[in-house]
């Protein structure tokens, strides 16, 4: 699903005010995006993901990890709700009963077909312009995860890791976790 046009952007005001229809709501740059419910084998991702990134923090507190629906105010025209995120316990501050008011450190999104293009373009864009530490784009139709990490001045090239390749994941956020890619994208 797109966005809804218009000629006014929307801000965090008129995102409360949308109602729970059980769909996935954003607004990025004041523009309102609507997605529908994942299929099953983006819920089979994020819970492996989940899964192993909640035991890697049990046995390292080093942060938190959230999965959508859980907003993230970027600014108050920016509302995402990315599958997975995690945040530093340094970043804690960013967190409030109701959502996460700043940047995380790594946000996860698995690709579909409906959101590819906002993905691979608005929410890089967006997530690189407000700081996020890694992003992470997670193609379960090609079996490829890419990755991007800050650098001095925004992302650097992205990182492509492929489950064919037998490449495992891995980032400097939670160094000794190791996510084999022929397991998260069985």
């Amino acid at each position: 699903m797109g966005s809804a046009h218009s000629s006014h952007k929307l801000t965090y005001a008129d995102y409360v005010r949308i109602p729970d229809d059980g769909k996935r709501h954003e607004l990025i740059d004041g523009v309102h995006y609507v997605s529908p419910s994942p299929v099953t084998r983006h819920q089979r991702v994020v819970l492996r993901l989940a899964h192993l990134i909640a035991g890697y923090l049990e046995s390292h507190p080093v942060g938190e990890a959230f999965v959508a629906p859980f907003n993230i105010l970027l600014s108050k025209f920016d509302i995402v709700v990315p599958d997975l995120i995690y945040l530093a316990n340094e970043h804690a501050h960013f967190l409030t009963d109701k959502n996460l008011q700043g940047p995380p450190d790594l946000v996860i999104e698995i690709v579909s077909p409906g959101t590819k293009r906002r993905d691979e373009h608005l929410k890089r864009d967006l997530y690189e312009r407000v700081g996020v530490g890694e992003y992470w784009l997670v193609d379960p139709k090609r079996n490829i995860v890419v990755v991007y990490r800050q650098g001095k001045s925004g992302f650097k090239l992205p990182q492509l890791r492929s489950a064919a390749a037998g490449h495992v994941l891995r980032t400097d956020l939670l160094p000794r976790l190791r996510i084999p890619l022929k397991h998260l994208l069985a």
